[in-house]
Protein backbone atom coordinates (compact mmCIF):
# COMPACT_ATOMS: atom_id res chain seq x y z
CA UNK A 1 0.00 0.00 0.00
CA UNK A 2 1.45 3.36 -0.96
CA UNK A 3 1.86 6.27 1.43
CA UNK A 4 -1.04 8.08 -0.23
CA UNK A 5 -3.33 5.10 0.28
CA UNK A 6 -2.35 4.96 3.96
CA UNK A 7 -2.97 8.68 4.40
CA UNK A 8 -6.37 8.22 2.72
CA UNK A 9 -7.16 5.33 5.07
CA UNK A 10 -6.27 7.44 8.10
CA UNK A 11 -8.33 10.36 6.80
CA UNK A 12 -11.29 8.07 6.02
CA UNK A 13 -11.13 6.54 9.50
CA UNK A 14 -11.01 9.99 11.10
CA UNK A 15 -13.89 11.32 9.03
CA UNK A 16 -15.96 8.18 9.65
CA UNK A 17 -15.33 8.36 13.39
CA UNK A 18 -16.30 12.03 13.55
CA UNK A 19 -19.41 11.52 11.40
CA UNK A 20 -20.58 8.49 13.39
CA UNK A 21 -19.93 10.16 16.76
CA UNK A 22 -22.09 13.09 15.62
CA UNK A 23 -24.76 10.68 14.35
CA UNK A 24 -24.76 8.67 17.59
CA UNK A 25 -24.91 11.79 19.76
CA UNK A 26 -27.84 13.12 17.72
CA UNK A 27 -29.96 10.32 19.16
CA UNK A 28 -31.93 11.17 22.32
CA UNK A 29 -30.36 8.36 24.37
CA UNK A 30 -29.15 9.82 27.67
CA UNK A 31 -27.03 6.79 28.62
CA UNK A 32 -24.97 7.09 25.43
CA UNK A 33 -24.69 10.87 25.76
CA UNK A 34 -23.64 10.62 29.40
CA UNK A 35 -21.03 7.98 28.63
CA UNK A 36 -19.51 10.11 25.86
CA UNK A 37 -19.51 13.12 28.24
CA UNK A 38 -17.93 11.06 31.02
CA UNK A 39 -15.25 9.86 28.62
CA UNK A 40 -14.50 13.46 27.58
CA UNK A 41 -14.38 14.64 31.19
CA UNK A 42 -12.08 11.79 32.20
CA UNK A 43 -9.28 13.07 29.97
CA UNK A 44 -9.45 16.68 31.18
CA UNK A 45 -6.79 17.98 33.55
CA UNK A 46 -7.36 17.24 37.22
CA UNK A 47 -5.02 15.77 39.80
CA UNK A 48 -3.30 14.28 36.73
CA UNK A 49 -2.49 16.46 33.74
CA UNK A 50 -3.86 15.75 30.25
CA UNK A 51 -0.52 14.36 29.04
CA UNK A 52 -0.43 11.75 31.82
CA UNK A 53 -4.07 10.78 31.29
CA UNK A 54 -3.56 10.33 27.55
CA UNK A 55 -0.49 8.16 28.19
CA UNK A 56 -2.60 6.06 30.57
CA UNK A 57 -5.30 5.78 27.90
CA UNK A 58 -2.67 4.72 25.37
CA UNK A 59 -1.29 1.97 27.61
CA UNK A 60 -4.77 0.71 28.48
CA UNK A 61 -5.74 0.68 24.80
CA UNK A 62 -2.61 -1.29 23.92
CA UNK A 63 -3.31 -3.87 26.61
CA UNK A 64 -6.93 -4.13 25.43
CA UNK A 65 -5.65 -4.36 21.84
CA UNK A 66 -8.00 -1.75 20.38
CA UNK A 67 -6.30 -0.27 17.30
CA UNK A 68 -8.87 2.52 16.94
CA UNK A 69 -8.31 3.53 20.56
CA UNK A 70 -4.53 3.27 20.21
CA UNK A 71 -4.54 5.55 17.16
CA UNK A 72 -6.79 8.01 18.95
CA UNK A 73 -4.53 8.14 22.02
CA UNK A 74 -1.34 8.37 19.95
CA UNK A 75 -2.82 11.46 18.26
CA UNK A 76 -4.06 12.90 21.56
CA UNK A 77 -0.69 12.24 23.20
CA UNK A 78 1.05 14.15 20.42
CA UNK A 79 -1.44 16.99 20.83
CA UNK A 80 -0.75 17.00 24.59
CA UNK A 81 2.99 17.37 23.97
CA UNK A 82 4.17 13.79 24.40
CA UNK A 83 7.49 13.34 22.61
CA UNK A 84 8.69 10.21 20.82
CA UNK A 85 10.82 8.96 23.74
CA UNK A 86 7.87 9.30 26.13
CA UNK A 87 5.62 7.54 23.61
CA UNK A 88 8.03 4.60 23.40
CA UNK A 89 8.20 4.36 27.18
CA UNK A 90 4.40 4.11 27.19
CA UNK A 91 4.62 1.48 24.42
CA UNK A 92 7.07 -0.48 26.58
CA UNK A 93 4.69 -0.43 29.55
CA UNK A 94 1.84 -1.64 27.33
CA UNK A 95 4.06 -4.37 25.95
CA UNK A 96 5.20 -5.58 29.38
CA UNK A 97 1.68 -5.54 30.81
CA UNK A 98 -0.01 -6.98 27.72
CA UNK A 99 2.67 -9.39 26.55
CA UNK A 100 3.82 -10.33 23.08
CA UNK A 101 0.28 -10.24 21.69
CA UNK A 102 0.56 -6.44 21.89
CA UNK A 103 3.43 -6.37 19.34
CA UNK A 104 1.22 -6.17 16.19
CA UNK A 105 -0.70 -3.30 17.80
CA UNK A 106 2.54 -1.56 18.71
CA UNK A 107 3.64 -1.85 15.07
CA UNK A 108 0.46 -0.11 13.93
CA UNK A 109 0.84 2.50 16.69
CA UNK A 110 4.40 3.32 15.59
CA UNK A 111 3.29 3.46 11.95
CA UNK A 112 0.51 5.88 12.92
CA UNK A 113 2.95 7.95 15.00
CA UNK A 114 5.33 8.12 12.03
CA UNK A 115 2.46 9.35 9.85
CA UNK A 116 1.48 11.98 12.40
CA UNK A 117 5.07 13.19 12.63
CA UNK A 118 5.36 13.37 8.85
CA UNK A 119 2.07 15.26 8.56
CA UNK A 120 0.28 12.49 6.61
CA UNK A 121 -2.35 11.98 9.30
CA UNK A 122 -3.22 15.63 9.77
CA UNK A 123 -6.58 16.08 11.44
CA UNK A 124 -6.55 12.57 12.84
CA UNK A 125 -7.27 13.61 16.39
CA UNK A 126 -10.91 14.46 16.74
CA UNK A 127 -11.63 15.41 20.33
CA UNK A 128 -14.51 12.99 20.91
CA UNK A 129 -12.85 9.85 22.24
CA UNK A 130 -15.35 7.02 22.18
Amino acid sequence: MSGGDEADRVREFTEFRKRMNERILAEPNQVVRRFFALDTQTYQAGALDVKTKELLGLVASMVLRCDDCISYHVAQCREAGVNRDEMFEAFSVGLVVGGSIVIPHMRRAVDFLDKLESGEAAGASAHDHA
